[in-house]
């Protein structure tokens, strides 16, 4: 196919602007299959792998996928968007070679029969049955990683490739596959900061602190890929740390003897958590935690009846009293008739929860091993950010690690109804006992008088 003069400036300028990119050598010449770039904010991630996508996609035919955190993201991000020479993202594909544009679906057909298609990774199970080429995986960091996991083995059948673009936020699945991908040789791994890629003048960050515009924290993060700040925003963060430094996050074993408590985060289109507990004394000891997506309470019910523990309370959000269409009953309802009974936390605001839980943290113990994913969880449950007013909004932002952070909420503020033989009264009672022995529900003058 001829291309018109102007087509041919596009083409130009996708090879122009990255010819000496280490994201265009990697893929086009060197041939790696999966590649992981972590630049700084504003440095042009989107455009140079969107850029590339296209090339790659008018190589050879295929299926290709943008894949951003949420729909919205992805729509906001390149189907709307405009760079900073005024032109519209898609308007750098060539367009005598566009045969359609769908923008419900955003998805573009080229004339060779390629298909370029934006989705949210929230939406990963959506791409079942599909057969993509190349995938990239925009602000991976803040991304449901389960899309990834769905998508590779299709990819691999496929010798497809895959591009993960991000800046860090703080140790979450982006530090695991970043510390997979480095020391790989079947990945291309390059973390650049602001002084490597000289995209923006420090000067004008320093200003940038100076002014209030952002905090010492964000710009670490957010320009130098700074894995050990935290996240900014970070509700639990700091809490997390000292955790780790008093070493309350470690092997945190089982006690038979004492009770255990689950607090539940019930979904339906989004995740259930749950963790398991156990209140010993004044600590609360974090030993197990579960995570499933789309499964009803049967299978739920099947993992907590499956596990060794004898149970106390099980502790559910205020939600579960709404009915289910179609059954007609609630889910508390139908959770009894399942063998689970449980106790409905108290319906109270998601800040007065969050301060709950950060007055609860000091005194808690988390098994390492088995609560991995809640640790990552709360680490990384963190403020909203507004971009366009450039500061944090008093609400969470709800991504994956919304699930078992809620959970953690629920658990936090209805540690008053557990009741695990550790309350005041019961150690009143084992004391009696062991001064009485056998007598000691009775009257203190029928009691056998013991000899010190």
């Amino acid at each position: 196919m001829k291309l018109s003069v102007e087509s041919q400036i596009h083409l130009n300028k996708f090879k122009c602007r990255f010819y000496q990119c280490a994201l265009f050598d990697a893929l086009e010449n060197k041939g790696y299959r999966k590649i992981m770039c972590l630049w700084g904010r504003r440095s042009g991630k989107d455009f140079a792998a969107f850029s590339l996508m296209i090339r790659a996609a008018l190589t050879k035919v295929g299926v290709y996928y943008y894949i951003f955190p949420t729909y919205a993201q992805a729509k906001k991000a390149v189907w709307d968007s405009i760079t900073n020479d005024g032109e519209k993202f898609l308007d750098y594909i060539p367009p005598e070679l566009i045969v359609s544009k769908n923008s419900q679906e955003m998805k573009i057909e080229l004339a060779n029969g390629s298909l370029i298609q934006f989705v949210g990774s929230t939406d990963y199970d959506r791409l079942m049955g599909t057969n993509p080429q190349g995938c990239v995986f925009s602000e991976y960091a803040t991304q449901d990683p389960r899309a990834y996991q769905y998508i590779r083995p299709i990819l691999t059948a496929n010798n497809g490739w895959a591009i993960f673009i991000s800046t860090v936020r703080g140790k979450n699945h982006l530090w695991d596959l970043y510390n997979i991908a480095k020391d790989s040789p079947e990945w291309f791994c390059e973390l650049l900061t602001v002084e490597d890629t000289g995209h923006i003048p420090l000067e004008e960050i320093q200003n940038e602190i100076r002014e209030g515009v952002m905090s010492y924290e964000l710009v670490r993060q957010e320009y130098y890929n700074d894995w050990n700040l935290g996240v900014e925003g970070s509700y639990y963060g700091r809490y997390i740390d000292k955790l780790r430094l008093n070493s309350q996050i470690s092997s945190v074993p089982w006690e038979p003897s004492f009770k255990v408590h689950t607090a539940w985060d019930l979904g339906i289109r989004d995740s259930t958590t749950i963790i398991f507990f156990q209140v010993i004394g004044q600590t609360i000891h974090i030993i197990d935690c579960y995570e499933k997506n789309k499964e009803g309470l049967e299978h739920y019910a099947n993992v907590i009846h499956s596990k060794p523990y004898t149970y106390g309370t099980h502790i559910a959000p205020h939600d579960i009293k709404v009915r289910e269409y179609g059954s007609g009953i609630t889910r508390i309802e139908k959770a009894r008739q399942l063998g689970v009974y449980f106790t409905v936390a108290e319906n109270i605001s998601i800040p007065d929860g969050i301060e709950a839980v950060r007055s609860q943290l000091p005194k808690m113990w988390f098994d390492e091993p088995k609560c991995a994913p809640l640790i990552k969880a709360l680490e990384n449950y963190r403020q909203e950010y507004d971009s366009k007013r450039k500061v944090y909004k008093d609400k969470p932002y709800h991504n994956i690690d919304s699930h078992f952070a809620d959970c953690m909420r629920y658990l936090s503020i209805s540690l008053s109804k557990v009741r695990d033989g550790t309350t005041p009264e019961e150690l009143e009672r084992r004391f009696r006992e062991a001064r009485y022995g056998s007598n000691s529900n009775l009257p203190p003058f029928f009691r056998e008088p013991i000899d010190y």
